[in-house]
């Protein structure tokens, strides 16, 4: 069962990938297309569950596909295939030929300008493959499983633990000679088990993920955080309806950083369909606010000398002073809104809010006194039209900055502008575990639903 795959595996594919493009582009030409672009990837790993002791399952994965866009003037047309072969491109070429032709004409459609290509590729080190075999893997995961089993005598059942490692190439380019790629690495170890006392049955988890492996937490920390986690929530109780301070844990308030950046992209602002369609210039959160991107960071999980468009990424703020600076853009977003691609086809990479405060969740408890913190959100009911915001949700309720019991049961209600700008403090406790990194948010007066 012992297997390691080869760190070659993947980056030697690189190369070939590369002409797959230039005669995928060529191709294009050579079907009357006046332009095209085309991205591949490929991607190979596995992942280990270990469930009560004994290996639950293994996965062998190892997946490619290339996505192709042609245009004729500004006529579109795009095709995909997951099969590399010469004569699957040729086809693939041919049915984004035939899309186009019949295609009507969009003014906005085109490559991202030629001038804005990335020139210059830094290393951001983004390939540490995992040199774990099958074997080593399932151990790591019973050890994971055993460490919240035998954290204690409440917990009584186990979902699993697991083990994922996948390393990847993804490349793109176009007509206008631009071509680049990267290969990348991603980790993760997750636990989750169940917990009884009487009537009360809980379940948590917790989670590691990272490019390089040895920046995952040990196995024993993640199976003893999921533990404790699914045991704090036992015997949760109801809370009467009421207005009150709210803290969203770290990697739940990714979610609202998310919510900020759909309601800013390119899309919903020429659509009409935002609910901060007039705020270009105005505040939108508390005037301390700084929320950027930074996707040139070495080893971080957003990563990217260029976007999907081959543009070249940059630093650049979305809220400065509290003061909302750009769009969300991709070249044909703007274009509808006669301005220039900020360079997130594809989203944005390595999104930050920085902390406002020296404190971390057990000082936003103590700035918040009294009121509910937020460990889990159900549900997916955001307006991103209006901002109403109405979510189930779970979690503790606090007095005096400590916590007092876990609550289930409610719903947490307000709108995004005004929880925006009802933002109190954003703590250093940061979540790094993917591209959108944000600490616990205090948010001043929301509205909870219970008994």
């Amino acid at each position: 069962m012992s297997e390691i795959i080869q760190v070659s595996d993947i980056r030697d594919e690189q190369a070939r990938l590369e002409n797959v493009i230039s005669d995928l582009i060529a191709e294009a030409r050579s079907q009357g297309a006046s332009a095209a672009e085309a991205g591949v990837n490929l991607s190979a790993g596995y992942s280990v569950t270990a469930r009560l002791g004994e290996v639950e399952t293994i996965e062998h994965d190892r997946d490619g596909g290339l996505g192709v866009s042609v245009y004729f003037g500004h006529s579109k047309g795009s095709a995909s295939t997951s099969d590399l072969s010469p004569e699957a491109i040729r086809d693939t070429v041919t049915a984004a030929c035939n899309i186009a032709r019949f295609t009507s004409k969009d003014k906005c459609a085109g490559l991202a300008d030629a001038d804005l290509m990335a020139t210059e590729m830094p290393d951001l080190d983004l390939y540490h493959p995992w040199r774990l075999d099958i074997d080593e893997a399932i151990g790591q995961a019973i050890e994971c499983e055993a460490a919240a089993r035998d954290f204690d005598s409440r917990v009584i059942n186990s979902e699993g633990a697991s083990i994922s490692t996948h390393r990847g190439v993804t490349l793109y380019g176009n007509s206008h000679g631009f071509l680049g790629g990267y290969a990348g690495t991603r980790h993760s170890v997750s636990c989750s088990v169940i917990a009884q006392q009487g009537d009360s049955m809980e379940r948590d988890y917790w989670y590691s993920a990272n490019r390089v492996p040895e920046k995952l937490e040990s196995m024993t920390d993640i199976g003893r955080k999921a533990a404790e986690r699914s045991v704090n929530r036992l015997q949760p109780r109801k809370l009467s309806t009421r207005q009150a301070p709210v803290i969203f844990q770290a990697d739940i308030a990714t979610s609202l950083l998310r919510s900020f950046i759909g309601a800013i992209r390119g899309a919903a602002i020429y659509r009409e369909s935002s609910f901060l369609l007039d705020a270009m210039g105005k505040p939108v959160f508390p005037d301390w606010a700084h929320i950027h991107e930074n996707p040139r960071l070495p080893r971080e999980a957003g990563s990217a000398a260029f976007d999907n468009e081959g543009v070249a990424t940059r630093a650049q703020d979305f809220i400065r002073d509290g003061v909302l600076q750009r769009w969300v853009l991709d070249s044909y977003a703007a274009r509808k809104l006669g301005l220039q691609t900020t360079g997130n086809a594809g989203g944005v990479r390595n999104l930050r809010i920085d902390a406002s405060t020296g404190h971390e969740l057990a000082g936003l408890l103590e700035m918040m006194d009294s009121g509910l913190l937020i460990t889990e959100l159900m549900g997916q009911g955001v307006n991103p039209v209006t901002g109403d915001y109405s979510r189930g949700a779970a979690g503790y309720w606090v007095e005096h900055g400590e916590i007092q019991y876990p609550v289930c049961e409610i719903t947490v209600a307000g709108n995004l502008r005004d929880m925006f700008m009802n933002l109190g403090a954003v703590g250093c406790d940061i979540d790094r575990r993917g591209g959108t990194q944000t600490g616990s948010w205090l948010v001043d007066g929301m509205m909870i639903a219970g008994e």
